[in-house]
């Protein structure tokens, strides 16, 4: 648990109360406009509720966007927050944190919008806007951020064609590729991975979908934008020095904490199907979210719909790369998991003691890899750290396996840099760790220490 003694010597948490920093810009900007957009989208499907529920489904609408309208004005207005009141597995968790964070503050104050961890409030603003939902029968159960992720996927089909393409072209020359070969491929589709729904717009642009316009054509232009790149680590961890597909031990398990749906979902199956198809790994398992999360994280019923999609396409190697994935889910070869613990507001520091049986499976795992910049903020624990600070150290212990994080940059921090890497790139380009044009591929292995 997360006091005061454990956190000496360590950097503050960032917070909207440091006044024109990203933090403070999103808690005063972004998250009040992803509030508009959820209660015009709960608005619009005004007619679907009623078609569904009748007058009750109209009257639930109503309610949401009462409740919601009331969280943007706490937000604005920098009230304190407050304990949940549904009856969520999670509820407890959240009012304990909540007691968590009070104890940190100065006596005659509250936790607050603007005063406490921007990490913490915009997970929270999440699950308030589950709860306005949950609240509410009988539209309960619906997503509110479901259209914006089939939209994107829907928009990146080009993109989309054209990695099953790559990927089916692979699996045909797959018992033909020399160890390096392989390791080649290997580091190009975790590049893909990284650059997720970045690539996408760079390589559908107006290219025809054949065999040429792969997704790894823009990895070259884009290799001078990744900061930290331990990909050979990466490879090492996995192969252990065998042969993939040898003798040897039987290849292990590797473990994808997702981040979007939509085109990037899409780029992590691929890679998980070349991890399956080349013998590097046994086993896959996915961990989601168990709830619609930061607009576009990956549901369970995401997961399944864009298998399902993907195995439906009027194309070729799509349908084939779908009906493939369709296999591996049901033979067991992936799996896929959501735990509560995903969508708390934790640092991933506490994972043992807090949600000791999630580290526990991740503890099984031969290889995690964390998508994405939320996983990055809850790795590093969203301080304010120094760029030239270890990856480890910023970890504060957090190491059920060895891991790495494949991360665009959209938050204010970014540990492991070389000396004065992080300085030149703000002088050069002030906006570089928001831009979402850097990237890192950080390894971190307890072996490595002993």
């Amino acid at each position: 648990m997360a006091n005061q003694v454990t956190l000496r010597g360590v950097p503050e948490s960032l917070s909207a109360k440091f006044v024109g920093t990203f933090a403070y810009l999103t808690v005063r900007d972004r998250l009040p406009t992803i509030l508009t957009k959820v209660i015009d989208t709960i608005h619009r499907n005004k007619n679907k509720f009623f078609e569904e529920h009748g007058e009750e489904g109209v009257q639930a609408e109503k309610r949401a966007i009462s409740f919601l309208s009331k969280l943007r004005n706490e937000l604005q207005t920098d009230k304190p927050v407050l304990a949940l009141t549904d009856d969520g597995v999670d509820t407890d968790m959240w009012n304990q944190y909540l007691q968590r964070q009070q104890s940190l503050m100065d006596e005659n104050e509250s936790p607050s919008w603007f005063k406490s961890p921007w990490l913490y409030m915009e997970c929270y603003m999440y699950r308030r806007i589950q709860e306005s939902i949950r609240l509410n029968p009988p539209i309960c159960d619906f997503d509110v951020f479901r259209a914006a992720k089939t939209q994107s996927y829907f928009e990146s089909q080009q993109a989309i064609i054209a990695i099953c393409t790559y990927l089916q072209g692979l699996n045909k020359n797959m018992n033909d590729f020399s160890e390096e070969q392989l390791m080649g491929q290997f580091l190009k589709l975790l590049q893909v991975s990284l650059w997720g729904n970045k690539c996408d717009l760079s390589i559908s642009a107006g290219q025809e979908n054949s065999q040429k316009s792969s997704p790894v054509e823009a990895l070259e232009d884009l290799k001078s934008f990744i900061l930290v790149d331990d990909s050979h680590l990466v490879w090492s961890a996995l192969t252990g020095g065998k042969t993939p597909g040898g003798s040897g031990k039987p290849q292990g398990r590797v473990d994808i904490v997702l981040d979007n749906a939509g085109f990037e979902l899409v780029t992590d199956l691929v890679f998980a199907d070349f991890l399956v198809s080349s013998g590097l790994a046994r086993q896959v398992h996915f961990h989601g979210k168990s709830m619609p999360w930061f607009v576009s994280d990956t549901t369970r019923e995401d997961f399944s719909w864009t298998i399902r999609q993907t195995m439906a396409a009027n194309h070729k190697w799509m349908s084939k790369s779908g009906a493939q994935w369709q296999r591996y889910v049901k033979d067991g070869t992936w799996c896929y998991h959501d735990h509560p613990f995903w969508t708390l507001p934790h640092e991933f520091c506490d994972m043992a003691a807090d949600a000791p049986d999630l580290y526990a499976a991740l503890q099984e795992a031969d290889l995690v890899l964390f998508k994405g910049d939320l996983n990055y903020r809850k790795l590093t624990s969203d301080r304010d750290w120094a760029h030239t600070e270890t990856f480890e150290r910023a970890l504060r212990g957090f190491q059920p396996a060895p891991l790495c994080s494949l991360r665009t940059l959209k938050a204010n921090v970014q540990v492991g840099l070389r000396p004065d890497q992080g300085e030149s790139l703000t002088a050069r380009e002030p906006g570089w760790m928001t831009s979402g044009a850097y990237a890192v591929i950080q390894f971190s292995s307890h072996h490595r220490e002993q």
